[in-house]
């Protein structure tokens, strides 16, 4: 029977062909996603260890039998079933290309459907952005940094933890700016609007150095933390169920496209690689106002 050792993306001479897969695998991540691709794949060893499967000589039948698994015990919807297969994917082609195994057993997996509800992905319209501003300014300096990192600047939760007050002191072209390390490891400068900027030195005080987000008790701010506390400044707020920080991230690429913001400006602005991601936002805002439900609703009411 296989036994998994630990998946960890550092090389010895002591490692497994499995874990040498892995981390030739997952040396292409950093961050959060090697994090969660690391998760991914331990998940995968450990069901290959109880079924006595090697995870590289695994053939298309026993990943099958794994999607069922992840769907039915583990209980992962659609979205989640399909992200861990394309950790998969992506762990086999470069098993695949190193020559560790002939043929990827991913290549006939049938991969769930996962469905887009464009509508949902809106986040808040402009007044309920508002509101939880507000809400969140009245609540503390804190709070208000985290709902405008999130709701004003497009940052992604793991990014706005991960702010430093050494990130926002720089002046480039005139413009103070907030340097981040986004998803895959890229780099981005943000421009600071006056009203942003005030919002972040506030929350700073007197304080030179050091993560910008802190708890209560001077932790630095995690991810669950930060979940917490927009799930309560929502409902503080008034909003609907359900909030949580990336609807901030909706939100705010919405209302960058409703203020005015070419799409060009929009993709630069949610820093998204695909441009067609951006389109879907902007396709989004005007779904509700257009849809043939209104004018066929006019249509049987017409008794003329």
């Amino acid at each position: 029977m296989f036994k998994p050792g630990p998946i960890e993306p550092m090389f010895n001479a002591h490692m497994t062909a499995e874990e040498i897969a892995a981390t030739a695998f997952l040396a292409g991540y950093k961050g959060a996603t090697r994090a969660l691709y690391i998760g991914d794949l331990r998940i995968f060893f450990e069901w290959c260890s109880v079924n006595g499967v090697r995870p590289l000589g695994a053939e298309r039948v026993h990943i099958e039998f794994f999607a069922r698994y992840l769907e039915e015990v583990r209980g992962n919807g659609a979205a989640a079933t399909f992200r861990r297969l394309s950790v998969l994917k992506g762990f086999y082609r470069i098993a695949e290309a190193d020559n560790r195994i002939k043929h990827s057993p991913m290549t006939y997996v049938r991969m769930p459907r996962v469905v887009w509800d464009e509508n949902a992905a809106m986040g808040l319209d402009r007044s309920q952005l508002r509101q939880l501003l507000q809400t969140a300014r009245a609540k503390s300096t804190t709070d208000a940094a985290l709902v405008i990192l999130m709701g004003m600047l497009g940052l992604r939760v793991s990014e706005a933890c991960s702010v430093q007050i050494e990130d926002f002191t720089e002046t480039q072209s005139g413009h103070r700016v907030l340097r981040v390390m986004g998803k895959g490891g890229k780099p981005a400068t943000i421009p600071l609007p006056m009203p942003v900027l005030r919002a972040l030195e506030e929350c700073a005080g007197e304080r030179t150095a050091g993560q910008l987000l802190v708890t209560n008790i001077g932790t630095a701010m995690e991810r669950r933390s930060a979940y917490r506390r927009i799930k309560s400044l929502g409902k503080q707020a008034g909003l609907p169920a359900g909030l949580h920080p990336h609807t901030l991230r909706h939100s705010a690429i919405t209302a960058a496209l409703d203020s005015g913001a070419t799409l060009r400006d929009a993709q630069i602005f949610a820093r998204h690689a695909d441009p067609r991601m951006t389109v879907r936002y902007d396709r989004n805002r005007g779904n509700l106002d257009r849809h043939a439900a209104h004018g066929l609703a006019a249509y049987l009411d017409d008794d003329s």
